[in-house]
């Protein structure tokens, strides 16, 4: 006897239209330096520069996304805090994932350097302030701290995925950033690690969620559309013993909505994860994340306390 026989046949979910986001990415972008202006109106050179070099590190990840194939991809400016690029995948790979992420420091922290080079080398101050730029953003990002780029390396090196280990390393990226918000007494950052700890809380519901899912055997590391009718019916009624509003919309309405059911269902699913990383391209990744985050910084430093490159022509240039 076929499965249909035994469970309902689980509801067709449309996938999100594939959709042009490039206006609301220039309103984004105009937003970020308006509000930046309103802010610091005397610095107009700095937002240009910060702009440009945020451009450049999120073009990074979005031409990786687009090259592996994710959909629906983004990019967002968020006034007095950064920019980011998303998308989505069915299925990810951790080769590909890590590629993804590293595509924005890396090349940032490379072309901080090159101009770094250009800029003394033919003693222009704008260049030079453009560089410095490039490289303290870009290493800063590397740190391994959530949900910085450095702490989704972090996550990804990981051979499987671990709940606790995710939750206790958001909740001490979260707890860094307040602490160093308020030591430099950088508010926009101590608002950031609060925002932070808002996600700890929602990872802290989906490890309990998970935990359950297991204990129940129930599948749930699988896309919707591979999910089997008899998955779909375990994961259904899951969804409404533990969501009591959907649970009450089930209970007390005639005609309920089976999409509304199925869509909760999809968000209990976690996107399967192919771990195609041997322990050689692990080393590489390691080697190139400590070259750029603290090789790199330390021979620029020694270079110029060893007066190997100067800049003391930078200091005399005449503000204009």
């Amino acid at each position: 006897m076929s499965e249909l026989n035994h469970f309902p046949e689980k509801p067709t979910l449309a996938a999100p239209a594939e959709k042009s986001n490039w206006g609301l990415t220039v309103f984004s972008i105009i937003l970020f330096i308006g509000v930046f202006l309103l802010f610091f109106d005397h610095e107009f050179e700095f937002i240009t520069h910060l702009v440009l070099v945020l451009i450049i590190h999120e073009f990074g990840h979005f031409i990786a996304m687009k090259w592996f194939g994710y959909k629906n991809v983004k990019m967002l400016f968020v006034p007095l805090m950064g920019a980011f690029v998303q998308g989505y995948k069915d299925k990810y790979s951790q080769r590909e994932s890590l590629l993804v992420v590293m595509s924005g420091p890396i090349p940032g922290v490379l072309l901080g350097a090159i101009c770094f080079f250009i800029a003394n080398d033919m003693q222009i101050p704008w260049l030079l302030n453009l560089s410095v730029l490039f490289l303290f953003l870009n290493i800063i990002n590397l740190l391994p701290i959530d949900p910085l780029d450095g702490g989704q390396i972090v996550k990804l090196m990981a051979k499987k995925r671990k709940d606790m280990f995710l939750l206790i390393f958001a909740f001490l990226s979260s707890l860094l950033l307040i602490i160093s918000g308020f030591v430099m007494e950088v508010w926009v950052l101590m608002i950031f690690g609060f925002l932070m700890g808002v996600r700890v809380r929602n990872l802290q519901t989906k490890m309990q969620q998970r935990k359950e899912l297991s204990e129940k055997n129930i599948a749930y590391e699988l896309t919707y559309q591979e999910m089997t009718n008899e998955q779909y019916a375990d994961l259904r009624s899951y969804a409404l013993e533990n969501n009591k509003l959907l649970n009450r919309y089930h209970k007390y309405s005639d005609e309920i909505d089976e999409v509304v059911i199925a869509s909760h269902v999809q968000d209990l699913l976690v996107p399967p994860v192919c771990y195609d990383m041997a322990l050689f391209s692990k080393i590489l990744v390691f080697l190139v994340w400590i070259l750029t985050t603290i090789i790199l910084p330390i021979l620029l430093l020694v270079l110029l306390a060893q007066e190997v490159i100067s800049i003391e022509w930078y200091f005399k240039t005449p503000i204009v």
